[in-house]
Order: structure tokens, then sequence, then C-alpha cells
């Protein structure tokens, strides 16, 4: 089931938006759960890096290799 969001958006954002979701091939609400999906991994891995890079500094790691 899905659920309906409002948001607003400064001026001139929304046909940015509507823009880049044409030139994907993508309507408006597939290129924004995208991007709101992205950023979200995006989150995540910035947390369990944060989470991880003490520990492997302990052990002597200093590189993301």
């Amino acid at each position: 089931m899905e659920e309906v969001l409002t948001i607003r958006v400064p001026r001139g954002t929304r046909r940015r938006l509507e823009r880049r979701a044409r030139a994907e091939n993508l309507t408006l609400s597939q290129y924004v759960r995208r991007a709101l999906d992205t950023e979200a991994l995006l989150g995540a891995f910035e947390a369990a890096r944060a989470d991880l890079v003490p520990a492997a500094r302990t052990k002597g790691i200093y590189t993301d290799e």
C-alpha cells in the first residue's frame, strides 16, 4: 500500500525536477522516490562508516580501500 507525502519546495524546483525526471524517462514521483532511496542509502553508509572507522584505526587500518 502506498502513502501520499506532500512537500513544499522553493519556486522553480518542481520544474527542474520534472526536467531531470523526463531526461531519465521517469515520472516525477519515480524520480523523487529514487532520490529519497539514494539519500537513505547514503545516510546508512555514512553511519556504518562512522561506526567502523574507529574500530579499523585501532587495528592500524587507515585507508578506505
